[in-house]
């Protein structure tokens, strides 16, 4: 796409309205926070040799225990969630589904009340098909014996993958299984996987979609690693004219989980991630070990800027809205006028790049002045600018620069995210 078109897109974000109203559940209306235990723990069930690291009540205790006690939970991370391996391989002897008894002694309901006593919410995985997607029980015929149990145990978010099903029948489960949660009459957000299962064979339908979930995976599972990361944001800059408009409070986007403080990722990458899903609206659901985390790492997922950034109240997904010298250029419209831009810097060799801000296209929100603050890579008030000022940034390889945009007179509103119609009819993305 060239830049010159790409400078429209910012004009319709400010008008874009989600494609239906939100599943009427009350949940979610800003992107969900937590932690999920799925890249980093997987499906580990030896808790022979492996106590510390197996999925059983004692991993989420500790991680409960953690959030507390670190500062996570005052972020605003609030679900600790259970993710696949977590079920004994058959149901009982009423049909409902029953968690291991070896690594879950106490049960569920046991582990959410010791959630819920930390000021915190537990979260718990099912599929929608005969299966989970490593072969334990699934809920295809018993979407309301199991909507009844999560709410039984008193868990307050249900993931629900979409292995072992036919995939011309996704879109009938997961809508059977949000029918089955609200008739429990507990409020349960619910985390669906219906787009990702349904793009292979078609365009998904987000007006349903948003309409019967809280959020939504449109694409592959990430992976702690960079080149994992790229594809997710390629994936989402090449699709979101089909799947921005749907974001918005009550229903969002979701790109996986934040894997900062693993294995794979430099600082930078880590700095591009967090930027990245703030810009996205995306829900910040980390899977690491909370335990035994970095330093910086720990910094760069509390920071309280990126935070607000994430949990804006307007409630508008962010866009890729250029593409220059190497650069990824991101910017998504924030509560009371304001902006937040990010630039990454695509190139994995060399140093840092100069990047001009004029070349952002958003940038005109800055005449006749504007405040800038950077967030990313370090903190640094760059104080009032002018429209005509050459502001040059320094983005690092791999890293990405994130700042937030205020402007001082004028009416941002007029001057930038309103557009004709016409040019409403003729956007190219």
């Amino acid at each position: 796409m060239e830049t010159g078109r790409l400078g429209l897109v910012l004009a319709v974000m400010g008008l874009m309205c989600p494609a239906a109203e939100a599943l009427d559940n009350g949940l979610a209306l800003k992107p969900t926070m937590g932690w999920l235990h799925w890249e980093r723990f997987t499906c580990n069930t030896d808790c022979d040799t492996d106590p510390t690291n197996c999925i059983s009540e004692r991993l989420y205790m500790q991680m409960a225990d953690v959030m507390v006690k670190e500062g996570w939970k005052e972020a605003g991370y609030e679900y600790v969630c259970i993710d696949d391996c977590w079920p004994s391989h058959s149901r009982d002897a009423q049909g409902r589904l029953q968690a291991d008894p070896n690594r879950f002694p106490g049960g569920i309901k046991k582990l959410a009340d010791y959630i819920h006593s930390k000021g915190l919410k537990l979260g718990i995985y099912a599929d929608v098909g005969k299966n989970t997607c490593a072969g334990y029980p699934g809920s295809l015929g018993y979407y309301e014996t199991d909507a009844q149990t999560f709410a039984d145990w008193d868990v307050d978010l249900l993931k629900f993958d979409g292995c072992f099903l036919d995939r011309s029948l996704i879109a009938e489960g997961y809508m059977s299984m949000s029918k089955a949660l609200n008739k429990t009459g507990k409020s349960i957000l619910y985390s669906c996987e219906w787009p990702l299962y349904e793009w292979p064979i078609k365009q998904p339908n987000y007006t349903a979609i948003r309409e019967y979930c809280n959020h939504w995976r449109n694409f592959q599972d990430v992976f702690d690693s960079w080149s994992s990361i790229k594809s997710i944001l390629e994936w989402t800059a090449s699709h979101q004219k089909i799947i921005v408009p749907a974001a918005g409070p009550g229903g969002w986007n979701d790109p996986d989980m934040l894997v900062i403080g693993n294995f794979g990722l430099s600082h930078d990458q880590q700095q591009s991630q967090m930027a990245l899903w703030a810009i996205m609206a995306a829900p910040l659901l980390m899977s690491n070990d909370l335990r035994d985390i970095c330093p910086r790492s720990k910094e760069l997922l509390q920071n309280r800027m990126i935070i607000a950034i994430n949990q804006d109240p307007l409630g508008r997904q962010g866009l890729r809205t250029a593409q220059v010298m190497d650069c990824d250029v991101w910017e998504r419209p924030l509560f009371g006028n304001r902006l937040a831009i990010a630039i990454m810097y695509k190139q994995e060799l060399g140093g840092p790049r100069r990047f001009p801000i004029s070349a952002v296209p958003g940038w005109k929100i800055c005449a006749p002045q504007c405040n800038v603050t950077q967030i990313l890579p370090q903190y640094k008030e760059l104080g009032v600018q002018s429209h005509q000022k050459e502001l040059v940034l320094s983005v690092n390889p791999t890293g990405t620069t994130l700042l937030t945009v205020t402007p001082l007179s004028g009416d941002l509103r007029k001057q930038h995210w309103n557009d004709t119609s016409a040019q409403k009819k003729h956007i190219v993305l």
